[in-house]
């Protein structure tokens, strides 16, 4: 595949993702590294409570345990603050994630100060698959709502994060917080070059046969048909096995219409977890921001959707270029 319309970022998205030269409170995503409920309230208190006084829309992205600490100790003023797990991967995949961001500064752009302030508890679950995804997302967020006016925090919790995430912290966010200090960060590594280094490793699953193989696939319907014949076996839920079946066939489009033939696709399955890959011998792509908006913006009919429904409806979606070729590898947990 090549880094055709199919695979760019919207062109109407910002480009930027570098360090800022100053720091100023409530502006820009920023991280904190909690050990402690003090801790967190000690920095989320007063991020919370200066938007609400500045006019901004102030919204929490966090688990309920901690949207209950926080709103307890805001007391009345909790009533002015917005619940939505949805603006995180908390509940939702990335492109969603994005979307509903993008949506609360909408509603922030019209109501007193035009901005939105945002605090998150960082919660990507215990797979390291997970991590890798969320440590993109952070990643990506800094470039796909870089000039939007969001103030943002991200708690790291050292008692349930991992030391991978707590450190990747450093490396997806330009500015550090602690109680209400804001730091540049000198750490922070710009996304163009972050996320493909991200390791991409295999999942257990495919060192084991594949269930299917086709080495050079002559039609796409014919390669739609076999993958669904497939999923019809290996996926037990139906709505589960649509929306896997409608983004790989989508993937699928994308190699024969962008690619470099021939088109291979192969499929890994063990009860719990199903992967598959399509690959292709093009070797243009360079984007690692694809897939995070339609390619050309939200008018859907223009089409530019296959990494974005990938990403919408797998949950674990690989970008792997190579000097052969390039393949995307999707995987999901079977429910």
């Amino acid at each position: 595949m090549d880094s055709t319309a199919s695979h760019r970022s919207s062109p109407t998205s910002p480009v930027h993702g570098t360090r800022p030269a100053s720091a100023t409170p409530g502006h820009g995503h920023a991280a904190s590294v909690v050990a402690s409920d003090a801790d967190l309230l000690a920095t989320a208190l007063p991020f919370l409570e200066a938007g609400l006084r500045a006019g901004d829309l102030v919204a929490l992205t966090c688990p309920d345990e901690t949207t209950a600490l926080i709103c307890e100790a805001l007391g009345e003023q909790a009533t002015s603050v917005e619940s939505e797990p949805r603006m995180s991967l908390l509940g939702s995949r990335a492109p969603d994630a994005l979307t509903m961001c993008r949506r609360f500064v909408e509603r922030a752009s019209g109501t007193g100060s035009g901005r939105l302030r945002v605090l998150a508890d960082i919660d990507f679950g215990p797979d390291p698959a997970d991590w890798r995804e969320g440590q993109r997302f952070e990643a990506v967020f800094n470039r796909l709502m870089g000039e939007a006016p969001v103030g943002a925090i991200c708690m790291y919790d050292e008692r349930r994060l991992s030391r991978q995430l707590i450190e990747s912290a450093a490396a997806t966010h330009p500015i550090l917080v602690r109680g209400t200090q804001w730091d540049v960060n000198g750490l922070f590594q710009d996304p163009v070059t972050y996320v493909p280094a991200l390791p991409l490793p295999r999942a257990p699953v495919e060192n084991g046969n594949p269930v299917f193989v086709v080495e050079n696939a002559p039609s796409l319907p014919g390669l739609r048909h076999q993958i669904g014949a497939v999923l019809a076996v290996r996926v037990p839920d139906r709505e589960q096995r649509e929306d896997l079946h409608l983004a790989v066939a989508e993937i699928a489009a994308n190699a024969f219409r962008h690619g470099t033939p021939p088109i291979a696709a192969r499929l890994w399955s063990n009860g719990d977890q199903i992967v598959c890959t399509i690959s292709d011998r093009g070797t243009s792509w360079g984007d690692p921001f694809s897939g995070y908006l339609p390619a050309h913006g939200f008018d859907l009919s223009n089409g530019g959707m296959g990494l974005w429904l990938a990403r919408k409806l797998w949950d674990h979606v690989d970008v792997l270029p190579g000097a052969d070729g390039l393949t995307v590898r999707l995987s999901s947990r079977l429910r």
